[in-house]
């Protein structure tokens, strides 16, 4: 297993202009981080192509991989001409994923708001999303790439829907862009979640909410709410309400070895927040016990 970082993780610090993602490398090595997750927010590799290799340049530099490259796409589009320009957006950056060096890549299908995230929609959606994500993998697999979907974005957010447009697009190079914290969005426990999928994960987001109950009073800013309007709020990794240990342990048991990434979307500061998590993340992994167990429900 490689921990590392996610750019997301320090996008107050990219948009603020105090760190460049080429920076984001450098501070991740510093922190005893083995890789980069680069996630174009706060910078663009579409329009700024010599970043690319300045990345590239810095992560060799640091002795540090580049392990995933994460956009957001949507194939739900009005009209076949839309949906095609989409494709053809997304080809483009499997190309800046190639460009990077990667073998890994996770983009989005869908965006639809929690009122539309309808189990009915989804089915009527089903073979456009299908459609959109075997075109790209396939493209990706001239590249040796394996490209992969998020549990994110509320529509595409549960184990069984991950699961369905998985097996329905039956590609040995389309994977899962694992999220320990995502599954809370649709009131889904992390735990039995992850339990239901870690087997099909190319990739995995350590990540960690506080939860307050839909009965509650509203907390204010920071919080958002989950399908059933419960509220979260992004914490450190370690500080909130999931009970990360067992997820972890739930990851290591099922044998997955390849990179972890830190994904903080919290209110602290977010340079200290993401060392803090870093630093907990490996504590607890590594006091895990090192036996592969069949604990997972597939």
């Amino acid at each position: 297993m490689k921990l590392g970082m996610s750019s997301y993780s320090l996008v107050g610090a990219i948009q603020s202009n105090e760190l460049s993602i080429v920076d984001v490398i450098e501070w991740t090595a510093e922190q005893g981080g083995e890789h980069v997750e680069i996630v174009p927010i706060g910078f663009n590799l579409t329009e700024s192509e010599h970043l690319i290799d300045e990345i590239v340049a810095k992560a060799k530099a640091c002795q540090i991989d580049l392990s995933n490259y994460a956009i957001g796409a949507d194939f739900l589009k009005e009209s076949r001409h839309a949906f095609e320009e989409e494709v053809k957006r997304v080809k483009e950056q499997v190309d800046i994923a190639n460009r990077l060096g990667v073998k890994k890549m996770r983009h989005d299908v869908s965006f639809k708001p929690p009122i539309q995230a309808t189990i009915e929609q989804f089915e009527k959606d089903l073979p456009t999303l299908i459609e959109g994500c075997q075109v790209i993998a396939d493209y990706a697999s001239e590249y040796g790439i394996t490209t992969s979907i998020e549990n994110h974005g509320f529509y595409i957010q549960s184990s069984d829907r991950v699961k369905r447009l998985i097996s329905e697009v039956n590609r040995e190079n389309f994977k899962l862009t694992l999220d320990t914290g995502n599954f809370l969005c649709v009131d889904e426990s992390p735990y039995a979640a992850v339990s239901n999928t870690v087997h099909l994960a190319s990739m995995i987001h350590v990540k960690d909410f506080y939860v307050r109950k839909a009965s509650e009073f509203n907390p204010g800013e920071g919080w958002f709410q989950t399908t059933n309007q419960n509220y979260l709020r992004g914490a450190i990794t370690g500080h909130g309400d999931i009970c990360l240990r067992d997820v972890l342990n739930v990851i290591k048991r099922s044998g997955y070895n390849e990179f972890i990434s830190i994904e903080f979307e919290g209110l602290e500061e977010c340079k200290k927040a993401a060392a803090i998590s870093l630093n907990n993340v490996k504590s607890m992994w590594y006091e895990l016990p090192n036996e592969k167990e069949g604990v997972y429900i597939g």
